[in-house]
């Protein structure tokens, strides 16, 4: 918050991006955007601006004007920056910040254009690679090693699509106290109380 106020930027998105075979998926470590931005925005419209114009350390990082964004299809639809627009992300910064091998980034926005103070922009990008060296405790949440199985993310998910257990269980072949076994220890690892957190940390966090 006080980098995100240094540069006088609103709002920040601390995110790392987890590679695997198949796909990228972005997990968000911290952020001040409202929950509801980030479900209309989506994470793999995150992860493209995170990684996409992320200028590296010590360099001399570029704004985008999402109004005015220049044709980047495979960065930014038409509608995806309209709808930032309007969720008052008008001008956005992406920062890669290198914290020994681990590659996280830092996106910063404004409500208003031409906002940001980009002369700070490289400072405080080094100040945040510091500080989060010394966070380990806030990384080991985007470790590479996605916590669930496969069975145990597959229930989950189509437990978030609103399926009930014996749905489920008939849709994997399997019985419903197998379901239930493989929703709870998706719970378990995701450290949550209850099935509706458990399916909120998954999706924040692109597990599912």
């Amino acid at each position: 918050m006080e980098i995100t106020a240094e540069v006088m930027a609103d709002a920040y998105m601390l995110v790392a991006i987890v590679s695997s075979e198949d796909h990228n998926t972005v997990r968000i470590l911290a952020s001040n955007w409202i929950h509801d931005a980030i479900e209309l925005v989506g994470l793999d419209v995150i992860a493209r601006l995170a990684q996409l114009p992320a200028a590296p350390p010590g360099s001399r990082p570029r704004g985008l004007l999402v109004a005015h964004a220049p044709p980047m299809p495979e960065v930014l639809g038409g509608e995806e920056a309209a709808m930032l627009d309007v969720l008052g992300h008008r001008e956005l910064y992406a920062l890669a910040v290198q914290v020994g091998r681990q590659r996280h980034f830092l996106l910063l926005s404004s409500e208003h254009p031409n906002f940001i103070n980009e002369a700070k922009l490289v400072v405080v990008q080094m100040r945040c690679g510091y500080a989060l060296s010394k966070m380990s405790d806030l990384l080991s949440t985007a470790d590479t090693q996605d916590p669930l199985s496969d069975r145990e993310r597959e229930c989950l998910l189509w437990v978030s699509e609103g399926k009930t257990t014996e749905e489920v269980a008939l849709i994997l072949g399997v019985s419903g106290n197998t379901v239930n076994n493989y929703v709870t220890h998706a719970i378990q690892k995701l450290s949550a109380s209850n099935r509706a957190m458990a399916i909120a940390t998954a999706i924040r966090n692109g597990i599912i």
